[in-house]
């Protein structure tokens, strides 16, 4: 909980929750998937965390970075579409370049620290 990445995705999370009620019932399945495309970043990055090793934990950081992607395209769609505005993409965009940007770097250092032979330290162990 004290990851920088995951608070940012938990506030990811929260203001899309906010900003996606405006969709119309229509796109229901897809306001939920793309929901569950945000959900899946933090909950794979917590998932990863308290994994027992340094490979698993790389494992759901790349999922976790998958499901940014998805999430970026569906919000794309959204704007392209005129279905949010503006501003929101905006704040949206900025947000998620962040995340990206701090899992690509966070995944970056734990794989210099695998091919160092450094152990993963679980928060079971700390």
């Amino acid at each position: 909980m004290q990851l920088e990445v995951w608070q940012n995705s938990v506030d990811l999370f929260v203001m899309l929750t906010k900003k996606l009620k405006i969709l119309p019932y229509e796109l229901n399945k897809s306001k939920m998937n793309t929901l569950d495309a945000s959900h899946s970043v933090l909950r794979n990055i917590a998932e990863g965390y308290c994994r027992r090793s340094l490979k698993e934990y790389l494992l759901y950081l790349n999922v976790a970075l998958g499901s940014c992607g998805e999430l970026s395209s569906s919000m794309v769609a959204y704007h392209r579409a005129g279905l949010i505005s503006d501003d929101d993409f905006e704040t949206f965009d900025s947000l998620h370049f962040k995340i990206e940007n701090q899992l690509i770097k966070l995944i970056g250092s734990l794989q210099s620290k695998l091919i160092s032979g450094e152990n993963h330290e679980t928060s079971s162990t700390k």
